[in-house]
């Protein structure tokens, strides 16, 4: 009988090779609707940069939405418009109702 140990190494043997990125690099991430910022580590790149609070310079990465402004996690029942998708869908199914 297999303890749990072995039966977690075999899980692990089986596991596909060389399908994971390798170039992590520490990011900033920027939600744009709050100002809104964390370091994480990510493979997305950006050309922009911004002085982080170690005093490190990383690239960063705008957001329309993050956790912290996000209905689901705030509890707050507020919409973010960043393109003007929620006047337009009002203006298309408005001349349905009329």
């Amino acid at each position: 009988m297999e303890t749990r140990s072995e039966a977690a190494m075999l899980k692990q043997n089986n596991m596909k090779k060389d399908i994971h990125p390798t170039s992590y690099k520490f990011v900033v991430f920027k939600d744009m609707s709050n100002g809104h910022m964390f370091l994480s580590r990510s493979t997305a790149s950006s050309k922009e940069t911004v002085t982080w609070e170690d005093g490190k310079e990383y690239p960063v990465v705008k957001l329309e939405i993050s956790n912290t402004s996000h209905p689901f996690y705030t509890g707050k029942n507020v919409l973010v418009d960043t393109a003007g998708r929620i006047d337009k869908f009002k203006k298309r199914y408005e001349k349905r109702d009329k």
